[in-house]
């Protein structure tokens, strides 16, 4: 690849014009020319001219598709790399860690899991985190530069809120420990990037999961506490240093239990994991089997379990209100323990969401679960890992 750093008018459109098709291409997968030429508003030469760059880049791969039983002749598809363009995508949750080697176009090649080490050291983890990449790049194509036509084109890490709140943990020093034990294994990539759990959740599910097509969406996550990533206008609401969207220290109760940050009746004293174990008279565990055992055990007839779902569920409704009216989305989805809540107290989600929503605002929100699941945040990741490339896709990377 070319390392010119031009900026004359005409090179700084062909960069543009390169980012938008490879970008369309990264999201909706196989592509005919024509169906660029008429999504991005160039002509036939000036489409065949990107895709001829972006090939002899080794990012696509150009081809006749299968027989269409069309008269005529064919326009060529065009398909991201996926198996030989890559990032690795970690998430860093509160009992466990996973990581995933997420192809261009958003597939997941491979992907490894493991316990998170106790304590409050991050040295532990980061060695983990760094020891399940290099276990997956013995099997990836090619070295990490792209020296063979294979490149890694960067890392990101997904971490919960919960782990924030409870190691303290900045994302710098996340950052700035990560980096050496993963450079190894992803070359000179960019990265690691940094971002919150339910944010790069969020991400996920609006550019190809349950959100798709949507500019206003909430992505609520839950675990021991409860995050959300918003997306405002298209964009990601991160807040002052990516720390936005602790929407579980909202207050919804002041009268209510008091919660680890110091504050009272915050909305996970009533929708967590530890408020619904309480509500149903059993013990708090530190993983959380113990939450989808209460969710069956309410399903299956036991009062006590019902008693509690029904309670969270209500207030789980009573937030969701209150955040509609805030930011108006039209697609809010519930991921993490709240996936399970939802689905099982979706009445009274609903209930709460018609009488205390504005109309105006609740008249065209969904609710969704995620279509992305457990790997929504991974999959956000990998999308915070590729932006590099997909801004600027000849310059990015050098093969």
């Amino acid at each position: 690849m070319s390392s010119s750093t031009s900026s004359s008018p005409q090179e700084s459109v062909r960069r543009q014009n390169l980012g938008a098709l490879l970008r369309y291409i990264h999201v909706r997968g196989a592509t005919s020319r024509a169906e660029l030429t008429t999504r991005l508003g160039l002509n036939r030469s000036t489409i065949g001219a990107l895709t001829a760059d972006l090939a002899t880049a080794g990012l696509i791969d150009e081809g006749v598709p299968q027989e269409t039983g069309r008269a005529g002749r064919p326009s060529i598809v065009v398909r991201p790399r996926s198996s030989r363009v890559y990032g690795y995508a970690l998430s860093l949750e509160l009992d466990r860690l996973r990581a995933a080697r997420v192809g261009l176009g958003g597939r997941i090649l491979d992907d490894r899991s493991a316990a998170r080490p106790a304590g409050t050291d991050p040295a532990p983890t980061f060695a983990a985190l760094a020891a399940l990449v290099a276990d997956m790049q013995r099997t990836a194509p090619g070295s990490p530069d792209g020296a063979d036509g294979a490149a890694c084109v960067g890392s990101a890490l997904a971490v919960s809120a919960s782990v924030r709140h409870h190691l303290g943990w900045a994302d710098e020093t996340i950052e700035s420990a990560l980096a050496p034990a993963l450079t190894p294994h992803t070359g000179a990539a960019a990265g690691p990037f940094v971002g919150g759990l339910a944010d790069l959740a969020a991400l996920a599910e609006h550019t190809r999961g349950a959100a798709a097509g949507a500019d206003n969406v909430i992505y609520l996550h839950g675990d021991a506490g409860i995050s959300a990533g918003i997306i405002a206008g298209g964009r990601r609401i991160t807040g002052y240093g990516g720390h936005g969207g602790e929407v579980g220290h909202m207050v919804v109760n002041p009268g209510g239990r008091l919660c680890g940050c110091g504050s009272r009746g915050c909305w996970e004293t009533e929708i967590g994991e530890r408020a619904l174990l309480h509500l149903a008279g059993r013990a708090v565990p530190t993983a959380g089997a113990a939450v989808a055992a209460t969710l069956l055990a309410a399903r299956d007839g036991d009062e006590h379990a019902r008693a509690a779902v029904v309670h969270a569920a209500d207030w789980l409704g009573f937030g969701v209100a209150n955040l509609v009216n805030i930011f108006n989305p039209t697609v809010v989805v519930f991921g993490g323990t709240l996936r399970e809540l939802y689905v099982s107290g979706a009445d009274e989600v609903r209930h709460r969401l018609y009488t205390m929503a504005l109309p105006a605002c609740r008249a065209h929100v969904a609710l969704h679960t995620p279509q992305l699941g457990a790997d929504a945040a991974l999959v956000g990741a990998a999308e915070l890992a590729f932006e590099p490339l997909l801004a600027d896709p000849l310059y990015a990377v050098k093969p």
